[in-house]
């Protein structure tokens, strides 16, 4: 009995320590590989979300600019200027400014006068019409009054519609007329927004809610307001009569949830106006389904192969108990069960060849949309332009002048010095415009070795007048230093170089002892010019958004200037900073030495 017993429970035994060992490779590889294919879902949610976020972010900018202009056209032009002056409504004004809104899309486009009456609207003619309505309850009257200009979203309080006022002040004689205000209306954006479960909205710095590819979480907040922030909100009518209640979703650092409580990865961008953030949630769940499905397989892999490998070895300690017909049917079994595991495995790589090509065409998707993203945002390059050219174009009027002046005095050769000055300069604006043309089409223009004497000799002949003018010093490296050459485009390193001394003269023009300086000095490879002046300096509350678009210290500035020139610097390789200084402003351009 002892015997029959013996073999049994060493064949028992022998079974349960396979199983044991079995679930525990089972385990091993379901935790670590489930661990890893979770991680890796995460980041592909995540690098989608950062690129889908941008892409969101692409699109609203090249809608703000789109109208950003619009107030600024509008003060120089003269009907909107008359009637503000005279305070009477103009029909034909009012004809005007309807086909402006039709051409350009804007919703609405009207003039208050210094009382915040409206006495021009694009809408005049419409049943919804501002024509006669009092708005000096608004913030974007009384803010524009105050400062110039400023950007103001809130609920339309005859339309009913939400929307960005974008106004302006107009003066004339240092004595202000009026406001004008065109209103952006974003419900084509937020429709553009809108994909399968995904959410993305702006949200203001009290975390209101402004815009959102879903309607119902309009005007909701994304954390608590104080009771005196919502009396404010409420007194002020900004959001109309809403309650202002949280939104159903949670937005973490970690894991957000979406309205359904679905778990979501959360990506946030600043907004080109203050305090405005693009949020956008991109789902996790289906994510993590897959990687959970491709855990399964390879456990399921995992515990094909570790049978295999227990029946091999069962069958070959088999194999020496039988004879050699039992030998050749193990084999011929185990070879059965090999190729039936390399079926298994060719199956699964030619899965995984197919996801392979089918990021491939997703990369390849991606880039074509980004470059339609760069074709739109062609606004900011226009308004660039327009910024830039004006230099030029006021040294060619002098020189036109000084020309004329040379001829009344019988000084034919010093006039046909001034005129070739002139053809000079137009050939530089035809160089500059055709940037326009290059910047739609893939690649960004020319840039190659740029002697720096050449390009300071420019900016002296564009600028130099205008500082002997207001009597301001300023100095220009004339020594060795001055003759390096660096990798730069040479009619855009003037444009940064005349931007930095010309806002450096603004800021100087008012001391006894003004003075500009521009140096040149080498950091390792590379070459450093600095700009500096002796003038008041920038105030901290400027400085910390001073090459934003838009953001400008001068009453009438666009502030574009500095914006640009960084761009600039930056595709040429280099970079352009704003440097702390004891005294005046110090900008830093550093350059690739050729």
């Amino acid at each position: 009995m002892t015997r029959l017993r013996s073999p049994l429970f060493v064949t028992a035994l022998t079974v349960l320590m396979a199983f044991a060992a079995l679930g525990t490779i089972v385990a091993g590889v379901a935790s670590i590989y489930g661990q890893r294919a979770a991680e890796d879902a995460r980041a592909g949610v995540r690098m989608r979300a950062v690129q889908q976020t941008r892409s969101n972010l692409r699109l609203l900018e090249a809608e703000l600019q789109t109208y950003r202009l619009l107030p600024i056209m509008l003060g120089e032009y003269p009907d909107v200027r008359a009637a503000l002056a005279s305070g009477k409504v103009d029909p034909a004004l009012n004809t005007k400014l309807a086909l402006l809104a039709e051409r350009t899309g804007a919703p609405v486009i009207y003039a208050l006068d210094t009382q915040g009456m409206t006495i021009a609207a694009s809408n005049a003619g419409r049943p919804d019409s501002f024509l006669g309505h009092d708005y000096r309850f608004r913030d974007y009257f009384t803010k524009a009054m105050a400062s110039g200009a400023t950007e103001f979203f809130a609920l339309g309080s005859v339309s009913g519609r939400p929307g960005l006022y974008l106004s302006r002040r107009i003066d004339r004689a240092g004595r202000p007329l009026g406001v004008v205000v065109v209103k952006v209306e974003f419900e084509k954006i937020a429709r553009a927004w809108i994909q399968d479960r995904m959410a993305t909205f702006v949200t203001d710095p009290d975390g209101v809610i402004l815009i959102s590819s879903d309607p119902k979480l309009e005007f909701r907040t994304t954390r608590r307001l104080s009771p005196s922030r919502r009396a404010e909100l409420v007194e002020t009518r900004q959001f109309g009569s809403s309650p202002l209640a949280p939104a159903p979703l949670t937005l973490a650092e970690g894991v957000s949830r979406l309205p359904d409580r679905s778990p979501a990865i959360t990506v946030s961008l600043p907004v080109p106006i203050s305090g405005w953030r693009l949020v956008h949630m991109e789902p996790l769940d289906a994510a993590l389904r897959t990687a959970a499905a491709r855990t399964r397989w390879a456990t399921a892999i995992a515990a094909m192969l570790t049978i295999a490998a227990m029946l091999g070895a069962w069958w070959l300690y088999e194999r020496r108990k039988r004879n050699v017909g039992a030998r050749a049917e193990l084999e011929a079994e185990v070879a059965r069960r090999t190729a039936e595991l390399r079926a298994t495995a060719d199956r699964l790589q030619i899965e995984v060849e197919q996801r392979e090509a089918s990021d491939q065409r997703f990369r390849q998707a991606r880039e074509e949309l980004a470059h339609a993203n760069r074709v739109g945002s062609i606004g900011t390059i226009t308004a660039s332009v327009a910024h830039e050219i004006n230099q030029p174009v006021a040294a060619i009027r002098t020189f036109a002048d000084n020309a004329a002046a040379f001829l009344d005095r019988g000084e034919p050769a010093r006039a046909a010095t001034n005129l070739q000055s002139i053809v000079d300069l137009t050939s530089r604006i035809g160089t500059i415009t055709a940037g326009l043309r290059r910047y739609a089409r893939r690649g960004a223009g020319s840039i190659g070795p740029v002697a720096l004497d050449e390009a300071i000799d420019g900016v002296r002949l564009l600028i130099g007048d205008r500082f002997r003018a207001k009597g301001v010093t300023l100095d220009l490296p004339n020594g060795p230093e001055a003759r390096l050459t660096v990798i730069a485009g040479r009619v855009r390193l003037e444009q940064v170089l005349v931007n930095l001394l010309q806002n450096a003269l603004d800021a100087v023009a008012d001391r006894r002892d003004a003075r500009v300086s521009v140096t040149v000095g080498r950091k390792g490879r590379d070459v450093v010019l600095t700009v500096a002046d002796n003038g008041p300096g920038i105030e901290a509350d400027i400085a910390d958004h001073l090459f934003t678009p838009f953001a400008t210290s001068k009453k009438d500035g666009l502030g574009l200037g500095l914006g640009i020139a960084r761009d600039i610097m930056t595709e040429f390789g280099g970079t352009l900073d704003l440097v702390p200084a004891p005294e005046g402003a110090i900008f830093r351009m550093i350059l690739v030495k050729a």
